[in-house]
């Protein structure tokens, strides 16, 4: 268990909190790309890290994120006149380019020279792999941008499901790296088969094992960690086991095993201390679903699971609409799409989990860790500035990879779909302690 200072320390994003700083050095999405693909399109509201944010394409092209709250009098831009390459605040009629710069003052004489002392805050931005990518760190801090892990060239096919989820960053991070609770709360989607790995149908995900309690094994890394969930198959159990690696990649993503079909990723990011953007990707080559088909089979619909603004139609107020008849004919949760039964869990912890009461046994192994060096790295930063994720060695997000198979048990997981730089650095060690 966590103390209360260090649940706080983990999951405070807001102001000068640690954790958010750590946030704002890294590149983050803003938004999907979908939500501002069209020049003088409607502006959007985004909050991050506790900050109000309006996201707009300006005539040319060109994407700006600003504070926003006009310089002015902070009337909201989001309610603003995207026209003429500038956000018009609909107040006074002040404009305000990509740049920050406020090209026009019409409540103004022109000849005060006031629209020259003026500039708004504005963050860079960078489009790629679906997403509108925000750096809210010191300019002078800013790392070049990079192809994440999901997108290891510019023409990967990537499909992305988005929900806003009303808790904190950290409990929805904790679920993406929690292998055994898949064996449970997903059991009628994710179903045991005699195959010889993942595979994936248009209905549900198969899986060659019953085994409901892995075994976990935790290698620390540069980037963060992975880990190992280890399994019985249900073929060859006697010479075999089927192994599972999934990649926590500092601070607030995870890629997940793949199947036959496409690869996992999911990304959490903070729009407050109570509120996170939730991300789930499928990613890779000519098989990877169409956006519309991937949300239609984790029940991420806009228009049906959620509204235009990815906030979510099954809520706590209305039992995320459990079928309880679906339930008594064997489906395990009653709850359609499988972000969804996560969904149902991470909220009803409550906005922020308290972890000073929980009791972790070795299933929790990864979680034990995943808490255990974040806090270390929040308290890093306080004490040195150094930023997790941003130490040597560096090791590009395109070159890691997760893994999922049935191996010979004489298989040392540890060595599979790792790059030579993550062999050459020397820089990994084994967790030890497996439950707290």
């Amino acid at each position: 268990m966590l103390t209360r200072e260090e649940n706080d320390l983990l999951c405070r994003v807001e102001g000068d909190a640690p954790m958010g700083q750590i946030f704002r050095r890294h590149w983050m999405p803003a938004c999907l790309i979908e939500e501002v693909a069209e020049p003088d399109g409607d502006p959007v509201k985004v909050r991050l890290l506790g900050e109000d944010l309006v996201i707009f394409r300006d005539t040319n092209g060109k994407i700006g994120i600003l504070d926003e709250y006009c310089p002015h009098r902070r009337a909201s831009l989001a309610f603003g006149r995207n026209e003429e390459c500038g956000l018009r605040c609909l107040y006074h009629g002040w404009k305000i380019d990509v740049e920050g710069n406020v090209v026009e003052m019409s409540s103004e004489p022109p000849q005060s020279g006031f629209v020259e002392k003026v500039k708004h805050k504005t963050y860079p931005a960078h489009e790629a792999a679906g997403f509108v990518w925000i750096y809210m760190g010191p300019r002078e801090t800013m790392p070049e941008f990079e192809l994440p892990f999901f997108a290891p060239t510019p023409d990967t096919k990537v499909s992305i499901g988005k929900v806003m989820i009303d808790c904190n960053w950290a409990q929805i991070l904790e679920g993406a790296i929690d292998s055994a609770h898949s064996s449970s709360l997903h059991s009628s989607d994710m179903v045991p088969a005699r195959v010889d790995g993942a595979k994936a149908t248009n209905t549900n995900w198969l899986r060659p094992s019953t085994d409901k309690s892995p075994r976990l094994q935790v290698q620390r890394t540069s980037f963060g960690f992975r880990y190992a969930a280890i399994r019985r198959p249900i073929m060859n159990a006697n010479t075999h086991d089927y192994i599972r690696t999934t990649l926590f990649i500092a601070p607030y993503s995870v890629l997940i095993p793949p199947n036959n079909m496409y690869n996992i990723a999911i990304l959490h990011i903070p729009s407050d201390d109570t509120h996170t953007a939730f991300h789930f990707i499928a990613w890779g080559g000519d098989t990877v679903s169409s956006t519309e088909e991937w949300r239609k089979f984790i029940a991420c619909q806009v228009g049906i699971d959620v509204d235009k603004n990815f906030r979510k139609t099954r809520t706590r107020e209305n039992n995320y609409l459990q079928d309880r008849q679906a339930m008594k004919l064997g489906n395990f949760t009653g709850i359609k799409g499988i972000p969804n039964q996560d969904i149902a869990m991470w909220e009803t912890m409550g906005p922020i989990a308290d972890r000073s009461l929980d009791r972790l046994g070795a299933s929790d192994f990864a979680i034990v860790e995943f808490r255990r060096q974040m806090v270390e790295a929040a308290k890093k930063f306080v004490e040195t500035g150094e930023v997790i994720g941003r130490t040597e060695p560096h090791i590009p997000q395109v070159k890691l990879q997760s893994f999922e198979g049935v191996v010979p048990k004489s298989t040392n997981w540890r060595t599979i779909n790792v790059s030579a730089e993550e062999m050459a650095s020397g820089e990994t060690s084994d967790a030890t302690s497996a439950a707290e």
